[in-house]
């Protein structure tokens, strides 16, 4: 069995790599590495995501589980007047991250390595952007959707890519219950993904 992505500290040997990528009209190169998410390509739910956020401007957004980068990255060019925080678990994603922010020489970006909220305790957002890691089980993501609403301002936004057989549903209906119904919306469906966007208020 292949490693878990979701871990602190990959222990498969590193194979240092390049993938491109077209995003809102812009191609991007990344880094990216063994023992991390989607490692050859990025992956669908990203690019699905990535095609539906709204980053708002002169704010401060969060790319929790950030991988090496792509969803941060992003947003970060789309809004340079937003300051934009990265967190994720595995210091192999992060170091990647890192090294993706410097190529594009983005100043209005933070990385941070630590588990889940744990490194922006304090902190909040007025947008959140997730692709969750359902292979690290549905209690820990549904545990993130909770932290993810104490993380926003008043008027704030989470936006979540779901794979439909991965529990659309499910989140949607964890979403309604945390945020209230008429405050979900499923603002994209493409290929079995699902993007929702929930509003704190």
């Amino acid at each position: 069995m292949s490693e878990h992505y979701y871990t602190e500290q990959p222990q498969t040997p590193s194979r240092l790599t390049e993938i491109t990528a077209t995003l809102r009209g812009k191609t991007y190169r990344f880094y990216t590495d063994t023992g991390v998410f989607s490692r050859r390509y990025v992956d669908r739910g990203t690019q699905v995501l990535v095609e539906a956020m709204e980053v708002p401007p002169a704010a401060t957004v969060l790319d929790m589980g950030c991988g090496y980068g792509v969803i941060g990255i992003v947003a970060a060019s789309l809004s340079p007047s937003s300051q934009v925080v990265m967190v994720d678990v595995n210091r192999r994603a992060v170091e990647l991250a890192e090294m993706n922010v410097r190529r594009y020489q983005l100043r209005n970006v933070q990385v941070f390595q630590g588990d889940g909220f744990a490194p922006v305790q304090g902190m909040t957002f007025a947008a959140i952007y997730m692709n969750p890691p359902f292979r690290a089980g549905k209690q820990l993501v549904f545990q993130w959707y909770e932290a993810a609403r104490s993380h926003l301002d008043p008027g704030g936004t989470l936006w979540v890519v779901v794979q439909k057989k991965q529990g659309a549903p499910s989140t949607e209906r964890r979403l309604q219950q945390l945020f209230g119904a008429e405050h979900v919306v499923c603002v994209a469906r493409e290929k079995g993904y699902h993007v929702f966007c929930s509003r704190k208020v």
